[in-house]
């Protein structure tokens, strides 16, 4: 373990919110809603002002819609999104060359590999303090919570006890003090149904967890996550900050000596899929965001459809879930020779309980929302979507307040200007799209394409 709360925890606040807030003045201080706009929609991200009102990720936009109806609800802007990020991490970067990003919006800075030792809690303070306000620059008025710990896991708990705006640094040698009283639901794993079966235990903090011997919580939970709950407990981590993973997804495919065309012989296949995935994901305790299936066709084509869940996860049923519903979505009138099961967006916190039966089946249904679909095919679906950048050459530059029955409203703002709201009918050749270029990394480029 390290001598000095040298990993930091950078999580950016309310992240997609604050990037409408920061680009559209008129909803600064009020609430934001980001995410899937349609029936089955499901929140991304709230701001703060809409969290007062209980709206929160995860939940369905329409249960969030009778919480906060007054709110903005908007689909995502993911190239806005991911040009902000990489400004972000470039602040990181330039305070330590070892920088873990586990999304768009999060990461861990190893403060020892910038040749920074002996650090006290006031030296890691003022360094967390300077990377605030190189980000809220780099980003344009963003804010971000700052965790500091001897561990990861000390780091991204302390991130999220200061929100927003905050810092939180765990002097070394109170790591178990610090996560005693908390509920033992701050410890990664433990999710509903794990928080269950431990209640039945008479655990309900992580005091009460420390309590536990090995054995017993091995016997409460099973071998492998029993394990890990009893080192996570007393902050037994260990785990390097890495600043890549070796892994970047995990993925079965099968060639199918004839081409399929029964649906349900198909579902079958990709539930035993994404099952054998899961397994795979728990040998190497890795979880992970993003569900792809992809599918090869009779003519050789090759689809794949993708749909990021809110956290992590390596339980099967969430796997199959969503990947049932990506196939559902799929054409395969002409048959599919090949078809294959995927999970990225990796990360090392196995978090099998991250959802209860209801909201798997909400995260598995985003997968068919709008949002989920790239800008220029929703432009060739239905047109104009709240939220989105347009440009007309007499008013400027401006965003889609709202659109139905054959117009769209705009409100002409930026983040430094302010202007009219204009209606205008959906086909005005003068009303265009702005196009964002996707940011020139790897990484972002495979998110676009998706």
């Amino acid at each position: 373990m390290r001598a000095d709360p040298s990993i930091l925890h950078v999580d950016l606040d309310a992240f997609f919110a604050a990037v409408e807030q920061r680009d559209k003045p008129s909803l600064r201080g009020k609430p934001v809603v980001v995410g899937g706009i349609g029936l089955r929609g499901v929140v991304s991200t709230a701001s703060y002002e809409a969290r007062k009102y209980g709206v929160r990720s995860a939940m369905s936009t329409a249960e969030a819609r009778s919480r906060c109806p007054h709110a903005a609800y908007l689909s995502p802007r993911f190239e806005v999104y991911r040009a902000t990020s990489q400004a972000v991490m470039a602040q990181m970067r330039a305070l330590s060359p070892l920088v873990e990003p586990l999304s768009l919006d999060e990461a861990f800075v190893d403060l020892s590999a910038a040749g920074l030792h002996d650090l006290t809690v006031e030296d890691v303070q003022a360094i967390a303090d300077d990377l605030k306000d190189a980000i809220k620059q780099a980003s344009g008025g963003l804010t971000a919570s700052v965790g500091a710990g001897t561990s990861k896991l000390i780091a991204k708990i302390a991130s999220d006890l200061d929100k927003p705006d905050g810092v939180v640094v765990v002097p070394p040698g109170t790591e178990a003090e610090f996560l005693a009283p908390m509920q033992v639901t701050v410890i990664p794993g433990v999710g509903p149904a794990t928080a269950q079966r431990l209640s039945m235990a008479g655990v309900r903090t992580v005091a009460d967890l420390q309590q536990l011997d090995a054995d017993e919580l091995i016997r409460q939970v099973g071998t492998a996550h029993g394990s890990s709950l009893h080192r996570m407990a007393v902050a037994a981590d260990d785990r390097p900050v890495v600043s890549d993973r070796e892994t970047k997804s995990v993925s079965i495919e099968d060639t199918f000596e004839t081409d399929i065309i029964d649906r349900a012989l198909l579902a079958a296949i990709s539930e035993r899929m994404a099952h054998r995935v899961a397994e795979r994901l728990q040998k190497a305790q890795l979880s992970g965001r993003t569900v792809t299936v992809k599918t090869r066709m009779h003519d050789f084509t090759t689809h794949t459809r993708s749909s990021t869940l809110a956290g992590p996860t390596d339980d099967p049923r969430v796997v199959a879930r969503v990947a049932r519903r990506l196939l559902e979505d799929s054409d395969i009138s002409g048959g599919i020779r090949l078809l294959g099961v995927g999970v990225s967006s990796l990360a090392d916190w196995i978090q099998d309980d991250l959802f209860t039966e209801s909201e798997a089946v909400e995260a598995a249904e985003a997968a068919v929302d709008l949002a989920d679909v790239p800008v220029r095919s929703r432009e060739r679906q239905t047109g104009y979507y709240p939220g989105q950048d347009v440009t007309h050459p007499a008013y400027g530059d401006g965003w889609v307040w709202g659109a139905g029955r054959g117009r769209v409203t705009v409100r002409f703002e930026t983040a430094a200007t302010t202007g009219p709201i204009r209606t205008f009918a959906v086909d005005d050749p003068e009303l265009s799209l702005v196009q964002h270029t996707p940011p020139d990394d790897e990484e972002s480029a495979a998110e676009a394409d998706r």
